[in-house]
């Protein structure tokens, strides 16, 4: 390497860029929905990753629920309502699925609009 690469190399930029709150929960909805959408496809074969998938996405939602219900969240109280009953929906019908009473699409489609309201968030 000559001194010139090595010191553009030493110089490089080696921070991640800057990530908003908003674009830090979109990629994680976006992973866990990926994972849920994934397993269910392969839920008669590999039961447990199902399991794990659904478990992972109602700790999702916990965490989406804990967060609104903290006072200074400073999202509208609509919207606030509206996320902590999504998560308790998610709750409720996760239990129906693993009670085989239901099917996982509802929970992906819920993940799915909100994803898509993050992606419009971000755009403004």
């Amino acid at each position: 390497m000559t001194p010139q690469t090595l010191a553009q190399n030493a110089y490089a930029q080696t921070a991640a860029p800057i990530r908003t709150p908003r674009d830090t929960e979109y990629e994680a909805i976006s992973k866990i929905t990926r994972r849920l959408k994934a397993a269910a496809a392969q839920k008669t074969t590999d039961f447990s990753a199902f399991v794990q998938a659904l478990h992972e996405n109602r700790r999702l939602w916990t965490v989406l629920a804990t967060g609104v219900s903290d006072s200074d969240n400073a999202l509208p109280n609509d919207l606030r309502a509206r996320i902590f009953y999504l998560a308790e929906f998610t709750e409720h019908h996760s239990s129906q699925i693993l009670g085989n009473n239901a099917t996982v699409e509802p929970l992906l489609e819920i993940n799915t609009a909100v994803l898509r309201g993050l992606r419009q968030m971000r755009a403004t």
